[in-house]
């Protein structure tokens, strides 16, 4: 009988409603196993069970990829232009430039392939399958649809499907559903909509953690949930932060190219010049505008920046990434293992009226101490707990182990001459099996109103997040020595033990300063909406509305982008929900960064932006992360968004000083090649001028920054860069124009002194500036330039100084000028350096500043000086 398509993907349809009996006749799957026959032929058909990646791109496509932006294309044409003019120097730097640049961006890429190398790697090896209704032990790899598989504790799940059998059986989700907590199933089919509440349900790559089983096999490789955690690490997502800008960046330079170069020939051509000549001078002028050195300074900036962090213990993976962290203004962060410690601890012992309760956790101890089956959780965190006082004094006699029927555990323990049954379970059922309550050392009836005052008593716990057991005891008589359920009636309720996941401790102070710093923090959690609002509570979080995964199912994209706004918290989500609520977010205008440590968190951490792990995450988790925190203290990220601000910035800078530079030179010259008899500038000296000036910001990635730039989130605004490019190149302009003047009616000064004098003004001009516009403050208030950049500058001036007027001038086209004109240089030069001081104020984009400020950045942040200053 031929297979019937299998129509229960995880992200179609929730397969554990169906009744079992329909899944089976759906998969034509009995209940003994599949024949061997059946078997292959299925495999054969549906193709292994492998979370296999798609067909990745070749090497050829990627480079193709990364061509198309044009800020790369302009590079490549200034590339040719400067080989073809024999202009080899500029050739060679604008050639390993852009391979160093496409060479990062390959290595990054390959990343995600890593992540899913990581994801197959971590799933079962080898599984017990029932097939020709005998137990084999199978590679994972030849599971299919209809498959019966046995599971004991230990083992790791090795598909998505149902229980056939549950004995005892609980599983360790944490991976998959950030619940620390272990889930019991059950074989009853379950209405809800979300994997995390299907108590029936099995996932591939979870574990067994108590009890025994087995499952039906209802999908398998790329349709498990595992299997859209591949896909979604190897999905083509928007473009970060970083490629953004550079993209818009590369846009605003191409216009301006196209308008001077077309400008320039077409004058020339109707003024009769030289074919020829124009179209070089023309070409030169578009390689002029041309930030040849942007994608070095960027390496360079982001490279000293991850070094800084590496000394904070965060290892930057994807060097784009500490832009985008400092331009971050939306952190998303999992619950599990990010805000709290993903390790259940003991939070209270309480007896019926609410108080704490030595007696209470004696007792728990003793029935987790004695018990002799596998120990949960919570077991454990009660076994952590120091030995209270006259616990050696016990003995253990007997035990009822526990089953999801009664929901309890009992033991029978003697002390002396005396015995008791210690009974610990669901609060529920030790309430049921309960007739009398300790109340002050003495048992009370258990009557409504102490019955009532109980369930309050569980539901305020419950409200804060807390998971509770109930602990009962019941006298025995001196000569038993066995127990059976029966003996499990009349019992005292004697109180509570209360669990939880609690918050780390610099948690609230790290959400404090993300804060302060105008990062708005959203939990995006696959716990209960009250675990989740407790959580928030605890370390500053407003808890005003929650969003749970039920809700967000029901919501389209555009639904989803319309409330996004307003809710900070996410509870029972899962995977694909995260990349829902991240995506909604990006399409906002957000720059969206994920923190989280779990396989359910990979696919949020690769579509952010920013994605963020910590050392102790799953393995998946640290290989789809940018960047890593390796040490648990979280305020460590304060630092990175610091040091994030600080590369951005330094990269702003060279923009600024390079495009308004650049355009107001190339502006003066297309403005004087129209109405000189010569050209301003020989194509040489053209290229000479850019390169020089490059060079002379390379020490950019050093310098220190303004406070304010480190206090806000910042990103690119092309409108903020046209307008500083627009009013600093005017400035130049106009003075390039007296300069001109000056030249030719004062000192009557023919071509090549006419070209050196205006190279002299024009590269001083350039490199001095940038001592101004490197801050908004006064240079005499500002931070000191770092002393690589004073020694860079000065060093490519000085360097401009001997080849336009020393023993090599001649081969660059230059004369040597009289003292006179030099100092009538000096002066022009000084009046530009005052004028750029008057009008950077209205170029640069105004900041708004938060009060405190050093004095805030010290208090807030221990580094926060350092991180600003090195």
């Amino acid at each position: 009988m031929p297979l019937k398509p299998s129509t229960y993907g995880p992200a179609v349809e929730a397969f554990w409603r169906e009744p079992t009996s329909s899944l089976l006749r759906t998969l034509d799957a009995p209940r003994r196993g599949l024949r061997q026959r059946e078997a292959e032929r299925r495999l054969a058909q549906i193709g292994p069970n492998l979370a296999e990646p798609s067909q990745t791109r070749s090497m050829l496509q990627k480079v193709v990829h990364r061509l198309i932006n044009p800020l790369i294309a302009i590079l490549i044409v200034a590339a040719a232009v400067s080989g073809f003019s024999g202009d080899l120097g500029s050739f060679a730097i604008i050639v390993l430039v852009v391979g160093l640049s496409l060479t990062l961006d390959i290595v990054q890429e390959h990343r995600a392939e890593v992540a899913v190398d990581a994801l197959r790697r971590s799933v079962a090896i080898q599984a017990d399958v029932i097939r020709d209704g005998a137990i084999v032990a199978l590679r994972v790899s030849e599971l299919v649809p209809g498959d019966v598989v046995q599971l004991r504790t230990g083992d790791l799940v090795p598909a998505d499907g149902v229980a056939l059998e549950a004995r005892d059986l609980q599983l360790n989700e944490a991976l998959m559903t950030g619940e620390p907590f272990p889930a019991a199933k059950t074989t009853e089919p379950c209405i809800t909509s979300l994997p995390a509440e299907a108590s029936n349900a099995l996932f591939a790559g979870t574990s067994v953690v108590g009890g025994s089983g087995t499952m039906l096999v209802v999908e398998t490789g790329r349709r498990t949930r595992f299997g859209m955690i591949s896909a979604a690490l190897l999905a083509n997502d928007p473009p970060s932060a970083l490629e953004q800008g550079v993209q818009k960046l590369g846009m605003l330079i191409l216009r301006l190219t196209i308008f001077l170069t077309l400008f320039v020939l077409l004058a020339h051509l109707v003024a009769h010049r030289a074919a020829m000549e124009s179209f070089l001078f023309a070409v030169a002028l578009a390689v002029g505008l041309t930030p040849e050195l942007l994608p070095m300074v960027m390496t360079v900036t982001l490279a000293r920046g991850a070094q800084r962090m590496a000394k904070r213990q965060v290892i930057v993976k994807r060097l784009s990434a500490i832009h985008d962290l400092g331009a971050m203004d939306t952190l998303c962060v999992d619950k599990t293992g990010t805000l709290t410690e993903a390790k259940i601890t003991l939070a209270a012992h309480i007896d019926p009226a609410g108080r704490c309760s030595e007696r209470v956790l004696e007792l728990a101890r003793l029935n987790s101490a004695f018990q002799t089956g596998i120990r949960s959780p919570l077991d454990e965190a009660l076994l952590a707990v120091d030995i209270p006082s006259g616990s050696s004094a016990w003995t253990r006699l007997a035990e009822i182990p526990f089953d999801f029927e009664r929901r309890c555990l009992s033991v029978l323990a003697a002390r002396g001459n005396d015995r008791f049954l210690i009974v610990k379970g669901a609060p529920e059922a030790v309430m049921a099996r309960a007739v009398a309550v300790e109340v002050d050392g003495l048992a009370r009836p258990l009557d409504d109103s102490h019955r009532a005052e109980l369930v309050r008593l569980q539901d305020d716990h419950a409200r804060q997040g807390f998971r509770l057991l109930g602990v009962a005891i019941r006298t025995m008589a001196p000569d038993q020595a066995d127990v059976t359920t029966e003996d499990e009636g009349v019992l005292t309720l004697v109180g509570f033990c209360a669990f939880a996941d609690p918050p780390k401790r610099d948690a609230a102070e790290a959400v404090r300063e993300l804060m302060a710093r105008g990062v708005r923090i959203k939990v995006l959690s696959g716990d209960h909406a009250a675990v989740v609002a407790h959580v928030a509570d605890a370390v500053g979080l407003p808890s005003r509305r929650i969003l749970t995964g039920n809700e967000i199912a029901d919501l389209s994209d555009r639904a989803l982008a319309a409330q996004i706004e307003d809710v900070d918290l996410f509870a029972r989500v899962d995977p694909e929900q995260k990349r829902r609520i991240i995506r909604a977010l990006r399409q906002r205008g957000h720059v969206v960064g994920f923190m989280g440590d779990g396989i359910n968190d990979a696919p949020a951490i690769h579509t952010a932006q920013v994605g963020i792990s910590v050392a102790g995450a799953t393995e998946v988790a640290r290989a789809a992360a940018d960047m890593i925190l390796l040490a648990p203290d979280l305020s460590v990220l304060g630092a990175g968004v610091i040091e994030g601000r600080r590369t951005f910035a330094n990269i702003l800078k060279y923009v600024r000083m390079g495009t308004s530079s650049n355009f107001g030179n190339m502006l003066s010259m297309a403005l004087a090649s129209i109405v000189l008899p010569f050209l301003p500038l020989l194509p040489l000296q053209i290229l000479l001028n850019n390169l020089l000036y490059d060079l002379s910001e390379i020490g950019i990635p050093f310098d220190e920054i303004d406070e304010e730039d480190a206090e806000r989130p910042q990103s690119w605004n092309i409108a903020d860069i046209l307008r500083f490019t627009v009013v600093m190149g005017s400035i130049s302009s106009l003075f390039d124009a007296a300069t001109f003047i000056i030249l030719l009616k004062v000192f009557h000064a023919d071509a090549a002194a006419f070209q050196t004098g205006w190279f002299l003004e024009s590269i001083a001009t350039q490199i001095l500036v940038i001592f101004l516009i490197r801050s908004r403050r006064p240079p005499w208030w500002a931070n000191r330039p770092h002393r690589v950049l004073v020694l860079g500058s000065l060093g490519a001036l000085a360097a401009a100084a001997f080849l336009a007027l020393g023993p090599v001038r001649s081969l660059f086209g230059f004369a040597g000028l009289p003292p006179v004109l030099l100092g009538a240089i000096i002066l022009i030069t000084l009046g530009y350096l005052a004028a750029a001081e008057a009008g950077k104020h209205f170029a640069l984009p105004a900041v708004a500043r938060r009060e405190p400020n050093r004095a805030a950045l010290g208090r807030q942040h221990p580094a926060g000086d350092a991180a600003l200053n090195g």
